[in-house]
């Protein structure tokens, strides 16, 4: 079993890289969040070890960044205390969260439990159709080799429908996600982005076969193209 461990403390890393191989772990170690990031694209670990304090990237957008393909498990171990950053680490899509200083028998029992509730899955970091890969890791868009500039926006919703290929997804999903509760009603902002989507990523934007209106129910992108 492969475990990613990421903390800037380089005596906390060297001691968890013992303390798990020594238990038969497969341990690949990184110092801050953008090393922690390209570990888990990279080697497609079955559980990650994530201090939140780290340098450049710190662990809160490393979570999100990993969320946005992957649901392998995420144990936060962190000095601090606050109630409030453990919610929001949890929140961001952390499994669990363990207070340093810890104890290793409890670190252990915390990584054991998490593997048996939440076995990683074999996801890939980049979606492709068509001409156009989709580099959710990254945040961006490939398209003939040459990078597609979307907005903050129209990422929003094309990140929401890749990972949720070949189904549907409401208009109501997506005004919520992305706009807020109170924006369900306003489905002509939605029509007017997905115009701009399939613009830069549709081979035939006014006959999209990637990006499908459900009429009347929402969008759902189809990775194998829809079939004429």
């Amino acid at each position: 079993m492969k475990i990613v461990v990421a903390d800037d403390d380089r005596q906390i890393l060297g001691a968890l890289r013992i303390i798990l191989s020594a238990r038969g772990y497969d341990v690949a170690i990184a110092a801050d969040g953008k090393q922690a990031l390209d570990r888990v694209i990279d080697d497609h670990p079955d559980l990650v070890v994530l201090d939140l304090g780290m340098p450049g990237l710190d662990g809160l957008a490393v979570i999100e960044a990993i969320r946005g393909w992957s649901t392998v498990p995420i144990l936060v171990i962190s000095g601090r205390t606050d109630s409030a950053e453990k919610v929001e680490a949890l929140d961001r899509g952390a499994d669990d969260y363990v207070t340093k200083p810890f104890a290793t028998d409890e670190l252990l029992a915390r990584i054991r439990a998490l593997v048996r509730r939440m076995p990683a899955g074999d996801e890939e970091p980049r979606v492709e159709f068509a001409d156009v890969v989709v580099d959710l890791a990254g945040r961006r868009v490939i398209r003939n080799g040459h990078p597609v500039r979307l907005t903050p926006t129209e990422w929003q919703i094309l990140a929401l429908l890749v990972r949720n290929p070949d189904r549907l997804v409401t208009r109501e999903a997506i005004l919520t996600e992305v706009w807020g509760p109170h924006h369900t009603s306003d489905s002509g902002y939605l029509r007017l982005y997905l115009a701009q989507l399939r613009k830069k990523l549709e081979p035939e934007p006014s006959r999209p076969r990637f990006l499908i209106t459900e009429a009347g129910m929402g969008y759902r992108f189809v990775p194998a193209g829809q079939q004429e």
